[in-house]
């Protein structure tokens, strides 16, 4: 314990008071960084967690509020924390950047209405791609760089970063940084590919949670509309995709308020679809009976998804194959040298699989 002298008398406080000082200043001098006064704690207005009225005072509230506008149709409007979710190689990103320039631009992606006007401000934040990996995707040689729209902003991940004199942590520091590029942009839709770069561990729901209430808080405070990528871990082909399907804790899809998927076609080469899988706002449209079919196409340096029609997603689902067949196929291709591994790649079955089948 630490002793302090007053007037003749050494007065000792407890380790632990020490330790509450210590906690107090560190918080009092991390909020005058940020320009926040401690005094925030003690405005009710800062500190209660519920917004009470009467349910007639929220529907007189409400009544005269224009209603959401669509930004991709039935499947994402504005104000939504929206997640879009796939396997890797099925063209999220290629999505997401040409959803993201239609906003800019007064146009629509496919069948997918847009109703915000032109000159959105939209924040993309790529956590994927460098800047030249980028660029390649959107340039010819003949036709040169691809026009996005003038409030079409993109921001990318800086690993040189570091600034522990202002964050306690990561986490702290990339909400940071999220809310600047925000303000810097002036952003009215925020575009993160994808959701694993923002938290590690998100398959657990103490994780995941933390990560979409601040997801949430972000929206509610900017006033955003907010897509976030995510990943599919590896999944039966044969079946529909599901709200299941989503990498990590479902705590991610029971907090966002829609969400749709890129499934492969394994009837169309080179194909795709799209399927709605949550909705608040709005009703189902494109369900198992009714997903809607595309393709990526690169026409001069325009990258983009081209929309084919709509189907039954059971109609473009893999269909069982054969195990003695799929054997086979196996024994023949070690027998051409092809390893474990690009076995299990060529016929898309699990390593366990491979060797039970050539042990």
């Amino acid at each position: 314990m630490d002793g302090e002298f007053y007037k003749g008398v050494t007065f000792y406080r407890p380790d632990i008071i020490n330790d509450i000082r210590v906690e107090v200043q560190k918080s009092n001098t991390r909020l005058k960084k940020h320009g926040l006064s401690p005094v925030i704690f003690t405005e009710k207005d800062k500190t209660q967690l519920f917004v009470l009225r009467k349910a007639r005072d929220w529907m007189a509230r409400e009544h005269n509020n224009p209603q959401p506008r669509k930004l991709l149709g039935d499947l994402w409007t504005e104000g939504e924390l929206c997640i879009l979710f796939a396997d890797t190689n099925l063209g999220k990103s290629i999505l997401a950047v040409q959803i993201g320039n239609s906003l800019t631009t007064d146009q629509s992606v496919g069948p997918f209405a847009n109703q915000l006007p032109a000159l959105t401000p939209v924040l993309y934040i790529d956590f994927e791609l460098g800047a030249k990996q980028f660029q390649s995707r959107y340039t010819d040689n003949l036709h040169g760089n691809f026009a996005f729209g003038e409030s079409f902003h993109r921001a990318e991940f800086n690993p040189f970063a570091n600034n522990p004199a202002l964050f306690d942590n990561y986490n702290d520091q990339l909400i940071a940084s999220l809310e600047t590029a925000i303000n810097k942009s002036k952003a009215k839709v925020l575009i993160i590919d994808n959701l694993t770069y923002m938290r590690n561990g998100t398959e657990r729901a103490k994780d995941a949670l933390p990560l979409m209430k601040q997801l949430k808080a972000l929206k509610t405070k900017h006033k955003l509309s907010v897509l976030c990528l995510a990943h599919t871990p590896k999944r039966n082909n044969a079946k529909p995709i599901t709200v299941n399907d989503l990498q990590g804790s479902k705590m991610i899809i029971n907090f966002c308020d829609s969400a749709f998927a890129i499934g492969q076609s394994f009837t169309t080469p080179g194909g795709r679809y799209i399927k709605q899988i949550k909705q608040r706002s709005n009703s189902q449209v494109y369900g198992s009976d009714n997903v809607c079919l595309c393709h990526i196409v690169k026409e001069m340096n325009d990258l983009r998804f081209e929309f084919d029609g709509f189907a039954h997603e059971a109609d473009h689902l893999q269909q069982p194959r054969d195990r003695n067949q799929l054997k086979q196929q196996a024994i023949e291709l070690q027998q051409q040298g092809h390893s474990y591994r690009q076995i299990s790649q060529q016929l898309n079955i699990g390593l366990a699989t491979v060797n039970r089948f050539l042990a």
